[in-house]
């Protein structure tokens, strides 16, 4: 379906895509009733590396603390 404040926050993402990659999870599918169990009133949510980092809306300074903290243990 279309989802205004999923393709809102991608764009948010837009200029990290190079550091991350982004799966996609259409929760209003059969297969993921668990997901939309869990979030169906809080999309879009966000995992990085399989925990839960935010929802609703991108906090960028959040992401990037995240993203970078990733990255430098992974060096």
């Amino acid at each position: 379906k279309p989802c205004p404040l999923c393709d809102e926050a991608k764009e948010v993402l837009e200029p990290y895509k190079g550091r991350f990659i982004l799966q996609e999870v259409d929760i209003t599918l059969p297969e993921n009733l668990a997901w939309y169990d869990k979030y169906k009133y809080d999309i879009p949510v966000f995992h990085l590396n399989g925990k839960f980092l935010m929802k609703h809306h991108v906090d960028i300074q959040k992401f990037e603390d995240k993203l970078t903290k990733l990255e430098s243990e992974n060096d």
